[in-house]
């Protein structure tokens, strides 16, 4: 495992850096994105989506659990697992498919623990006055270009 942290300045440079991650993408594999409500998770999937190149509304799907992407190629699976009341839900809404058809970027993950898939890539954000700390730790082989772009970011 490799890690990495910066700082993002503000709004632009978090959905940067989502553009920056989509760019060395694998075609398949989960990304865990953790932080508190705000941090930015969700623009950071703004970012990795405009990057491949969505040009409509990117919202956290909260209470949908997933948002497919699927004319993406490969497709992209936006997961906010904040209200899953049991991990094993996620069973009965088809992650199983997800897995092997795509990126899946999750928010939340915790909450799907044991169930999800072990991450590639995490990407920690926290909040720091206007702009946001961001830590990012590689899990896999498949990301370590990703991690030196994090790295030259400092």
């Amino acid at each position: 495992m490799t890690r990495a942290r910066g700082h993002l300045v503000d709004e632009a440079a978090t959905e940067a850096l989502g553009a920056a991650l989509h760019r060395h993408q694998p075609a398949s594999g989960c990304v865990h994105l953790i932080g508190d409500l705000g941090a930015g998770k969700t623009t950071l999937v703004r970012g990795w989506l405009r990057a491949a190149g969505h040009a409509g509304a990117v919202r956290s799907p909260t209470y949908t659990l997933v948002e497919p992407y699927a004319l993406i190629e490969p497709p992209i699976f936006h997961l906010d697992l904040y209200r899953l009341a049991d991990a094993e839900e996620l069973e009965f809404i088809g992650l199983r498919d997800w897995v092997d058809a795509g990126l899946l970027l999750v928010e939340w993950p915790a909450r799907g623990a044991g169930v999800l898939p072990p991450p590639g890539l995490s990407v920690s954000l926290t909040a720091a006055g206007p702009g946001r700390d961001v830590t990012v730790e590689s899990h896999s082989r498949d990301w370590p270009t990703a991690m030196q772009l994090i790295q030259a970011m400092q």
